[in-house]
């Protein structure tokens, strides 16, 4: 399938006042274009700063990150601005949406800076709600929604730009079981797409949607290994 994340030996240094922190401490990981991976690990394990990274949201101290033939391990803000808008859609656990706005601009917010004429980015954003069965909820905004369809306008959000990555940081964190389930069949069914997802949990059960699992500890990984017991859907 081709190589679309490889990370070779980044570290993540901060410093807090006299103290230095080592979030990441010499990574090397390895993503193909269509994996489904989880990174998982308690509290300042160094799971976010990672994906902070592979998001293009923050650049290591050290080492280099090649995300889909390209270096992005020191680029500047606004290069790094483009490749997020290009290459990656975000998927966050506080939904992140502009509350005025409909589920339909919500969504077409990536394609204004990507350039698009107003007709293309409400075809395109329709096309990315329906695929995510909200389609009649278009003009909904997000206080008519409930909190799983506001999670399906995000994820909608996400897809708009045809990105190489989805990133969903906790996604189902504000989320009843029920309703977890649900969102996590839908991450399934991007998957069987072509889409590549990369997840961030604490929590096992949702880790568990994920093929491959990465544990990570001090800033360490701490295991790396294919999911053999993959919940296919959730429990309806």
């Amino acid at each position: 399938m081709g190589r679309i994340i490889e990370t070779t030996e980044i570290s993540k240094v901060y410093k807090m006042g006299s103290e230095i922190i080592n979030a990441l401490v010499s990574i090397s990981i390895n993503i193909d274009k269509g994996e489904y991976v989880a990174f998982m690990g308690p509290s300042g394990s160094g799971k976010s700063t990672l994906m902070n990274i592979i998001g293009c949201l923050d650049t290591p101290s050290s080492g280099t990150y090649i995300l889909n033939n390209n270096d992005v391990s020191d680029l500047t803000e606004n290069e790094l601005a483009e490749i997020r808008n290009k290459e990656i859609g975000f998927v966050f656990q506080t939904f992140n949406l502009l509350p005025r706005a409909t589920s339909l601009d919500n969504v077409a917010l990536p394609l204004i800076y990507a350039g698009l004429n107003k007709y293309d980015r409400e075809e395109k954003a329709m096309a990315a709600l329906a695929s995510v069965g909200l389609a009649d909820r278009a003009s909904h905004k997000p206080n008519e929604l409930s909190g799983g369809q506001r999670q399906r306008v995000a994820i909608a959000r996400a897809l708009v730009n045809d990105p190489s990555i989805i990133l969903a940081d906790e996604p189902t964190g504000n989320l009843d079981s029920k309703t977890s389930y649900s969102i996590m069949d839908l991450f399934q069914e991007l998957h069987d797409k072509g889409n590549t997802i990369i997840m961030v949990t604490h929590e096992d059960d949702i880790a568990h949607y994920a093929h491959r699992i990465v544990r990570l500890r001090d800033g360490l990984i701490e295991s790396d290994e294919i999911n053999e017991n993959v919940i296919a859907t959730g429990p309806q």
